[in-house]
């Protein structure tokens, strides 16, 4: 439902009958809200997000569904893997953007997701500066994964 000047406002039932709601501001805070199972109009408890923190929480449930959907598409396409890439500290594009790679253009493979730490970056930009340590999820043809690893400096394993 949408909310004008605040955003947008979202309900749904959880499998155990819980009432969960959802208010996403245009600022980029959101409210969780769980509703009194006697009376469904009232909330019951509130857990107030900064834009930050619903940013992480938004990868954090994200990013365990980039990893199912890119094994069956593997397992869709014939040929078409999906594998991890430890970015080495050594390598030539450590402090460099993941677009100065031309990563796709050089392999035919693509960058579909980083992780640094505990940050995961779904669908990172040609922007995003890459660190030694990074650990990329590359989708490709094996040639195109051996490829990028070549380009990276990256390990053959």
């Amino acid at each position: 439902m949408l909310l004008p000047g605040v955003g947008v406002r979202y309900e749904f039932e959880t499998a155990h009958g819980d009432r969960v709601g959802l208010i996403a501001y245009r600022d980029g805070r959101v409210d969780f809200i769980t509703f009194d199972p006697e009376d469904p109009d009232t909330g019951k408890e509130t857990l107030q997000l900064s834009r930050a923190e619903a940013e992480t929480i938004a990868e954090l449930l994200g990013a365990p569904r980039i990893a199912e959907r890119l094994a069956d598409l593997s397992k869709e396409i014939p040929g078409l893997i999906a594998v991890q890439v430890d970015l080495p500290t050594g390598s030539p594009y450590v402090g460099r953007t993941l677009g100065d790679t031309r990563c796709r253009t050089r392999t035919g493979s693509s960058i579909v997701a980083l992780v640094r730490g505990d940050e995961i970056i779904s669908a990172p930009g040609p922007q995003v500066v890459l660190a030694g340590g990074d650990v990329l999820v590359v989708i490709g043809t094996e040639d195109g994964i051996i490829q990028v690893r070549r380009l990276l400096g990256a390990s053959m394993s």
